[in-house]
Order: C-alpha cells, then sequence, then structure tokens
C-alpha cells in the first residue's frame, strides 16, 4: 500500500484512511454529508494525488495521441484540455483521461490510479511514432480545490486570474510562492474549481498555502466518500465501476468525446455502433421506493426478466433522494421508462431521469 506524500496530513486531521487503488486513501474527515455540502456550497479541497501523470513529447506526439485517443486531440490549442477514453481493440474501454496540450510537441495524460501501469503499457505498445512516453506519477501530487468559492479562496496565491480561466484551460506559473505548477480549471465535482499540479517536494508546502489562503473562507479537507457523489450527482463515469474494459463509449454515453474525423483503434467497429445503435446503454435513475441501488445489484423488468445491472448508486446528499446508473436494454433506457432494482430479494422500482441528477 503506498503513501500520498500527505498521507501525514491526513491522519493529522483525523481522517478515516482506507486503501483505494493502491493508495492509502482519505475517506472522509467529519462526514460524507457536511463534506459534500462544503463542495456544493463553499469549498473543499480533495488529495487525489493517486492519480498519474504521463508526459508524450516530440514531433509525433499528436499522432500518437490520435491513433490512441477517442477524441480529437487536433481541436486542442495551447493550455486546452479534454476529456477523452483509450478504446481497446475489443469494443472496450482501457482507461478515460484528461489530455493537456501545452504546445505542438508536449501533452500530459491524466489517467486512473489504478490503471497507471496498464495504460502506460498500452500507450508504449503503439508507440511506432517519433514520441516519447514519460511515466512521472511517482513525482507528482494533486490538489483538487472544488466548490463555488474556489478562486476566490485561491486568488491571494498567485498572480495567474483565477476567476477568468476558462473551463478546461489550464495555465503553469508561480503559486504560492512556488514555481511552475500547473493549475487547470477542471474537476470532477460539478461545482466548479481546480486540480493543481505541484512536484512532491512542495507538496506539504502548497497544501499549507491553501488551507492558509482559504481560511476565511472556511475551507476544508475532504475525502473519497464525498468525491463520489458528488461525481454521481453529476453522472460522471468511474472507471472500473459505469466504465470498464468491457463497455464501449457509445453504450457509455460518451459519443461526445468518440470524434470520427481521424481514425483511432477500433474506430469502425465504434462508428458501426454509433450508426446502428446498441443493444444497452448507460442510464441514470431514482429510486421510487426507500432502497440504495448498489453496484452490482441486479436489473429487472415486471417479469422479473434481467434486463441489466446497477454500477453506481448512492444516497444523493443534494437531492435528499437514492439515485444510481447501470447499464439495461435499449428498451428500458429512455428518460420515464421504469424497471425494479432487486435489493435484498426485493423488486423496488426506479424509474430513468435526464442525467445530470444534480443541475446547480
Amino acid at each position: 500500500m503506498k503513501d500520498t506524500t500527505l498521507a501525514s496530513k491526513h491522519i493529522e486531521l483525523g481522517a478515516k484512511m482506507v486503501p483505494f487503488a493502491g493508495f492509502n486513501m482519505p475517506l472522509q474527515y467529519e462526514g460524507l454529508k457536511l463534506e459534500h455540502n462544503t463542495v456544493r456550497n463553499n469549498v473543499g479541497v480533495f488529495d487525489v494525488s493517486h492519480m498519474g501523470e504521463f508526459f508524450v513529447e516530440g514531433p509525433d506526439a499528436l499522432k500518437l495521441l490520435q491513433q490512441l485517443t477517442s477524441n480529437d486531440v487536433s481541436a486542442l490549442s495551447d493550455g486546452q484540455v479534454q476529456y477523452s477514453c483509450l478504446p481497446n481493440l475489443d469494443g472496450g474501454i482501457v482507461d478515460d483521461l484528461l489530455v493537456y496540450r501545452f504546445h505542438s510537441e508536449k501533452y500530459m495524460l491524466v489517467v486512473n490510479a489504478s490503471n497507471i501501469e496498464k495504460d502506460f503499457q498500452w500507450i508504449q505498445s503503439f508507440n511506432t511514432f517519433d514520441a516519447t512516453l514519460t511515466n512521472k506519477s511517482n513525482d507528482y501530487s494533486l490538489l483538487a480545490v472544488q466548490g463555488p468559492k474556489s478562486s476566490e479562496a485561491l486568488q491571494a496565491l498567485t498572480l495567474m486570474d483565477l476567476a477568468k480561466m476558462k473551463y478546461y484551460t489550464f495555465q503553469t506559473g508561480e503559486f504560492a510562492n512556488i514555481k511552475d505548477i500547473i493549475v487547470s480549471a477542471t474537476g470532477y465535482t460539478g461545482s466548479g474549481g481546480f486540480e493543481i499540479y505541484v512536484k512532491n517536494e512542495f507538496a506539504e508546502q502548497l497544501w499549507d498555502a491553501i488551507f492558509s489562503s482559504g481560511a476565511e473562507y472556511n475551507i476544508k479537507p475532504i475525502g473519497l466518500a464525498a468525491r463520489d457523489t458528488l461525481r454521481l450527482e453529476m453522472g460522471f463515469c468511474l472507471y472500473g465501476n459505469d466504465i470498464d474494459d468491457t463497455t464501449s463509449p457509445i453504450e457509455a454515453g460518451l459519443s461526445w468525446i468518440t470524434k470520427f474525423n481521424s481514425p483511432f483503434n477500433n474506430h469502425e467497429n465504434l462508428l458501426q455502433q454509433k450508426m446502428l445503435g446498441v443493444n444497452k446503454k448507460r442510464v441514470g435513475f431514482v429510486m421510487k421506493e426507500k432502497g440504495i441501488a448498489r453496484q452490482g445489484y441486479t436489473i429487472v423488468d415486471e417479469q422479473d426478466s434481467i434486463i441489466g445491472q446497477v454500477t453506481s448508486g448512492t444516497m444523493s446528499p443534494s437531492l435528499d433522494t437514492a439515485i444510481g446508473m447501470g447499464y439495461v436494454t435499449i428498451d428500458f433506457s429512455k428518460v420515464g421508462s421504469t424497471f425494479y432494482v432487486k435489493i435484498r430479494n426485493k423488486k423496488l422500482l426506479a424509474e430513468v431521469v435526464k442525467l445530470p441528477f444534480y443541475r446547480p
């Protein structure tokens, strides 16, 4: 089990620590609901240093990424970020990721912690181009400062105009008296904010500076439990739950990051899916009867025939209702459709709703 550079900070703060993706991570500090609402209404800080960072550099960096990723990397300008996925050759997804463009010959890929080795080997196996792939995951810490007060809480630490940074852009500069910090207007909560990449040796300095600067805004540390409820309220996929090596981006509702203007791995099969349709689809649903759907629970129709499976589920702190996502046969995927989730041998009614569940 690995520790992030900031593990001692979390333990000092009384966090409940749990194993996650091979790391010892803070699950919660003061409680899920309080931490969730802090991010929705104010500002909170996640240590997400377990995430992986790869750099792709060289004259053919773009060519390599165009072959490997489903989105159109050529659409990026310097300082822009793109959400994408790595399709495998069998119709599934190796991982979902962020692509950062520094310039035409330098990109950063941010991948899921559980997939760092798998992703690196996958990308390297296709690297017949004039491009260099470097795994810097062990060099960087990553703090996600999220919530509507994020820019106000952080602005005293930098000359970058945080409030004017557009969503899915980034800048590199001095932050908290530390040079060469990457500040990105991204996050996985739906409440705005920033993700800040720092070399490990400066991680504690950055953490302390952020909490000092944000003190007047009642900034709080936030754990993985609230990270999950926040992303689920937005209908965002979690790799290993809602997408994996067996789910296609078309089935997952990720057609918007699957561009067919240039060929990429398995693009012909995915294009056919987009044109002809798929047999199952990821949907969001709310429970109409008392019960919480959990990952792996079976979804059935009125006749008790299996039509799908739950991939994520929770009690939504913002909406005070049980919500979930899962894959169902196409006949049950339209908004307003109803089906049943099997919970402890009971069939409980659920209704398909439009994502996201939560709208600010």
